[in-house]
């Protein structure tokens, strides 16, 4: 199919719900993307962290094309042994929960809320607090819960039951707590947010209060999790444990994935018939997580993170020293972001037309989220075009 078919049956037939950059993709390796003129692009925002071990990692490839070939699909009424062994690794690696299994980070959140208002049912209590500026999925229910205006106005009447508070305000939040609030979700790094860290202080003074109040506390790790921050889950960077935690993106590998893991004893809450997944823990998915979770331990990503993480930030640190529209460097490993005065999207179109493929949000945040088994060879040479682009524009 050549280029104008392509975009004309978009526009004929693809409900026009993303605002597109002129690029189409046709193969992708590692870091690495391939138009379908042949040209190379170096890929650091590789699906919204989605394919965080890079395009087609081969051992995620492998374990794929093993298991479509003894069983893609099987009901969640049966047991099978990739979903039982994948539960007890994100338990284990975690704070112990038990996993509830779906497709997607808005699904994953989902499944918090719902979970969350179980726990409240007994007392009444059904309302969730969000932080200003946040993000957690395009659901009706998740994207009411999301802290910015543009994303959910335009679908009023909204769900009841969610409130919003001022990131990092601790006084703030004490402000929105009443006797019907049940949980406090938190992005530890707001990703949508424009690459927003959470203070510790605060996020302990959170914890202590969800403690004294019994409301439960509701990490979303969509995007920070496995490896991103230097550790295996955000919160292990902070010490500080949820009652629930989301997650989805590289925990697939590029494989549609969500999982949500809350305490076992809220957990046993969602007894059978009160929530469901019907691709859910999928044969097929579960060997895809089991396959990233292998890659990370036996690649030692995670120390590639710290690694490549302060590699990274330092350059892009000498960057702002040499350009003045450069105003802010933020975020931790390789969750990173340049805060730029004026137009973001500029900036990311020369990007692009250069070879290099990032993101901006907030008008102004450009997000910098190379895959975490990055090499310094591949930083080196997004922070080249970054630097060529950026003298376009300054």
């Amino acid at each position: 199919m050549d280029k104008e078919k392509v975009i004309r049956n978009y526009n004929e037939y693809v409900v026009p719900s993303y605002k597109k950059q002129n690029l189409i993709f046709v193969k992708g390796k590692g870091s690495y993307l391939w138009d379908i003129d042949g040209k190379k692009y170096l890929d650091f925002f590789p699906g919204w962290a989605v394919s965080g071990l890079g395009h087609c990692h081969p051992q995620v490839v492998k374990k794929i094309k093993q298991q479509v070939d003894i069983l893609i699909h099987l009901s969640n009424n049966y047991y099978h042994p990739w979903q039982a062994l994948l539960a007890e690794k994100l338990s284990k690696l975690s704070f112990g929960g038990k996993v509830f299994f779906c497709n997607s980070g808005a699904e994953a959140n989902e499944s918090a809320i719902k979970l969350a208002r179980l726990y409240g049912r007994k007392t009444k209590r059904y309302k969730i607090i969000s932080m200003e500026n946040s993000f957690h999925g395009r659901t009706l229910a998740t994207v009411t819960m999301t802290g910015q205006r543009k994303y959910n106005e335009m679908f009023e009447p909204l769900p009841v039951g969610f409130i919003y508070a001022k990131f990092n305000d601790f006084s703030d939040l004490l402000n929105k707590i009443d006797d019907k609030v049940v949980g406090i979700i938190l992005e530890l790094i707001q990703g949508e947010g424009g690459i927003n860290v959470i203070d510790e202080e605060y996020l302990r003074k959170v914890k202590k209060l969800c403690i004294e109040k019994d409301i439960l506390l509701i990490f979303d790790e969509v995007q920070t999790g496995f490896g991103r921050t230097g550790k295996l889950f955000a919160y292990q960077v902070f010490g500080v444990e949820p009652d629930i935690m989301t997650l989805a993106k590289t925990l697939g590998g590029g494989f549609p994935v969500g999982a949500m893991i809350a305490k076992k004893e809220i957990a046993d809450l969602m007894t059978a018939g009160t929530h469901a997944s019907t691709f859910g823990g999928s044969p097929v998915a579960c060997c895809a997580c089991l396959a990233v979770l292998e890659a990370i331990e036996k690649d030692n990503l995670i120390e590639n993170v710290k690694i490549m993480g302060e590699y990274l930030k330092e350059k892009l640190e000498q960057l702002k020293e040499e350009f003045k529209i450069i105003k802010k460097i933020k975020g931790i490993g390789l969750m990173l972001a340049i805060e730029i005065e004026g137009n973001g999207e500029e900036l990311v179109n020369i990007c692009a037309e250069n070879g290099l493929l990032i993101n901006c949000t907030h008008q102004n945040v450009i997000r910098i989220m190379p895959a975490i088994n990055v090499k310094k060879q591949e930083i080196d040479e997004g922070i080249e075009i970054l630097k060529k682009s950026l003298e376009i524009i300054e």
